[in-house]
């Protein structure tokens, strides 16, 4: 099966840049968008094909995620179980023999205000991974917010107290890795510097001033399964690139 993620900071603003062109070339079983920005009742266009999950924030032109797939899922769960998503964070899908979930994690923002945030969606967001892992297999994509090694941006050292590349957000994915899962790009491609976002500002793509912020992250038992994970950085359209993995199921 091949998987697709990309966050296309505002659907209809990538749709308007090419995005169905790339639709079609990365032609993903399942492909998860994230940060779409609006309601599913607002889009005028559509996926042939494909079954579509929505989970759209409350606030209108913020966040949001979806998921395209070709194959009906057994269920479907937004946000966590209990919880309400208001931000549009988080779909669950479950097949026979694994769980897919699109994330898009909090940014801690400007002077890290969402911090305290951000760390209480990890706590409730590792809590809700280890519950899927342990009834079946774990597929988790999306963009996740965090640069988890120096390697995974261009200037570790003058972004060390910045969003994105703090102890507590680096030592989360740590934990998380820890809990039984793997980054399929970094296992695969451990000394390989390829980015997924850069800033508009700087003429940061141009320089490839980037950071690594979006994965495909699997429960451990997985691996021998993984044939590639992509990162495709010379497809443009967004401020981040998508990211692909292909895997034996």
């Amino acid at each position: 099966m091949k998987f697709a993620s990309w966050n296309v900071n505002g659907l209809r603003a990538a749709v308007r840049k090419g995005f169905f062109e790339t639709f079609a070339q990365l032609d993903a079983d399942i492909f998860a968008v994230q940060e779409t920005k609006m309601k599913e009742e607002q889009k005028d266009f559509s996926f042939p094909g494909y079954h579509e999950f929505w989970n759209s924030a409350l606030k209108p032109g913020y966040s949001g995620t979806l998921i395209l797939a070709r194959r009906k899922p057994l269920a479907v769960m937004r946000g966590f179980a209990g919880e309400e998503d208001d931000e549009g964070r988080v779909i669950t899908l479950e097949y026979d023999d694994f769980f897919f979930v699109n994330t898009y994690s909090p940014n801690s923002g400007e002077g890290l205000k969402r911090l305290p945030f951000r760390m209480d969606f990890e706590t409730r967001f590792h809590r809700h991974l280890q519950e899927l892992d342990a009834k079946k297999p774990v597929i988790l994509t999306g963009d996740l917010n965090v640069a988890h090694e120096e390697i995974d941006l261009k200037n570790p050292q003058n972004n060390r107290k910045n969003a994105g590349f703090t102890d507590e957000e680096r030592e989360r994915f740590t934990e998380l890795l820890g809990k039984g899962f793997t980054d399929t790009f970094r296992a695969l491609h451990p000394t390989k510097v390829q980015y997924t976002w850069w800033t508009y500002r700087f003429n940061a793509r141009k320089r490839n001033a980037g950071w690594r912020i979006d994965y495909f992250v699997v429960s451990e038992r997985l691996m021998e399964k993984v044939v590639e994970s992509r990162i495709h950085d010379d497809i443009h359209g967004s401020d981040h690139c998508p990211v692909t993995l292909e895997i034996e199921l």
